[in-house]
């Protein structure tokens, strides 16, 4: 169970699939405008926003809890509970957490957004988002006759 259930009555959809969509939605967002230099922030920060809804979806499908927060280290490792693969991610998230904040509000400090930094953020959105969506496709997939010889010598 998620440490950090949603503990207000909420509108966010407990629908695991919708959660997924708006993130797939989220991942278009980030391509179309990681083309025009001027928005490579809006581009970083829908790429963040891409991982934190897949990454609730899949909690949100294995757990039945819907977390709540935007650090992607923190619902990466909360995936791990499910599945160990998710440990392969934690960079890629902790460098991804990073452009939830820095792209919305002003700041002195503000990293540069380039061409090279969002087409890596693009990158490893992408590639996080198609190992969570086939995280859930196999949640649903039927175990093939090996492994039902297995649960029946189990079971």
């Amino acid at each position: 169970m998620c440490s950090m259930v949603r503990r207000r009555h909420s509108t966010d959809s407990r629908q695991y699939d919708e959660w997924l969509e708006c993130s797939g939605e989220d991942l278009m967002a980030a391509n179309v405008l990681r083309q025009d230099d001027r928005c490579y922030a809006a581009a970083a920060f829908h790429c963040q926003q891409s991982v934190e809804k897949a990454l609730k979806a899949y909690i949100l499908l294995e757990s039945g809890q819907l977390c709540d927060g935007h650090n992607l280290v923190w619902l990466c490792k909360r995936a791990m509970r499910y599945d160990r693969r998710f440990a392969d991610w934690i960079d890629e998230s902790a460098r991804l957490s990073s452009c939830y904040i820095e792209t919305r509000y002003p700041s002195d400090n503000a990293p540069e957004y380039t061409y090279r930094r969002v087409r890596d953020a693009y990158h490893m959105a992408r590639d996080m988002f198609r190992f969570i969506f086939s995280q859930v496709d196999a949640h649903f997939e039927e175990p093939d006759e090996e492994g039902q010889d297995e649960k029946q010598k189990n079971g």
